[in-house]
């Protein structure tokens, strides 16, 4: 009777998990990791993503933020996290760039998560207090050369992707500027207001407001095209550096082992959601563009990013705060 039991128990676990495998995707709800605060670009995106995602395929994508670490916190939830399709990432350029920052190095990125998709990008913007004398990037690269070092930049803190912009711009101008990282963006944008600094480099959806209030004015805009809520400002291949770009970009991602069908599907998925008016509508909102494309273009600007990153630390000497 004991044996017949015992078997009763291993033939109830296996039609279970058959029932579990026979069951379509997704069929509970799927948590978004975001490694940033709510309210952010990276918190909007995931958030207008994950709301097209639930509509289309019937189960909830919950947003799930977890700030800290420079978002390594959120990275190394996802890589422990069961790969079955149901906990994601909503990535941007830390995923590439922490792994030079920090060392060792915290993740492995291309080897311990599997690329989604691609979402979008929004520019890094450089931007000034209305009192100083820099009308465009071409007066600021003059001013910066008659006086190398002089003239300070704030940041949202060391090895921020607006820095890392700042530095790669600085080295295509032939410049040095002078670099004081914040906390976070909003006291930075506060003492560049307040007449402390006379620059600031973010991402376009953190200046906005102030532009529009008056308090700044933007300089150049970091990506290939004019940016959607920046129109007038040029891009800063328009200012002299044709082929240079800065963009925040973001992307989903998965556990490395996460099933190629659920990865395919949620691939497919987010090209629909990509194509739809809301979804646009709100990268927009966020000063960004949608970016369709294959999961491989996405694995390459990982691989490409974090090899891009890797020179400018080592160069730059930077540290993570």
């Amino acid at each position: 009777m004991k044996r017949l039991f015992a078997n009763l128990i291993v033939l109830l676990a296996l039609v279970q998990a058959c029932v579990a495998v026979a069951q379509p995707y997704p069929n509970k709800p799927v948590k978004v990791v975001v490694g940033y605060s709510a309210g952010g670009a990276v918190d909007a995106v995931a958030r207008a993503v994950g709301q097209a995602l639930s509509t289309s395929l019937g189960q909830a994508f919950v947003i799930e933020n977890k700030p800290g670490a420079g978002t390594n916190i959120a990275v190394k939830s996802v890589i422990a996290a069961e790969p079955d399709g149901y906990t994601l990432m909503m990535a941007a350029n830390a995923l590439a760039a922490n792994m030079a920052l920090y060392q060792p190095a915290p993740f492995d990125a291309e080897k311990d998560l599997v690329a989604v998709s691609l979402v979008g990008r929004v520019p890094v913007v450089i931007a000034a207090n209305m009192q100083a004398p820099y009308a465009n990037i071409a007066k600021l690269i003059e001013a910066a050369k008659a006086k190398p070092g002089s003239i300070a930049f704030g940041s949202p803190g060391n090895g921020s992707t607006p820095h890392m912009a700042i530095e790669f711009f600085e080295r295509a101008a032939g410049i040095t500027l002078q670099h004081v990282p914040y906390r976070g963006g909003a006291q930075a944008l506060t003492d560049v207001i307040g007449g402390q600094l006379p620059l600031v480099a973010l991402n376009a959806l953190e200046v906005q407001p102030h532009v529009k209030s008056g308090k700044l004015k933007v300089l150049a805009v970091l990506s290939p095209k004019r940016s959607v809520i920046f129109p007038e400002v040029p891009t800063i291949a328009e200012s002299g550096f044709p082929g240079f770009e800065a963009s925040v970009w973001y992307g989903l991602v998965a556990p490395a082992a996460t099933p190629k069908p659920v990865l395919n599907q949620l691939h497919a998925e987010v090209q629909k959601a990509l194509q739809t008016q809301e979804v646009r509508d709100r990268m927009t909102a966020v000063g960004g563009e949608v970016l369709p494309g294959s999961a491989d273009m996405f694995t390459q600007l990982i691989k490409s990013e974090r090899q891009r990153y890797e020179r400018l630390v080592r160069e730059a000497n930077i540290k993570p705060d």
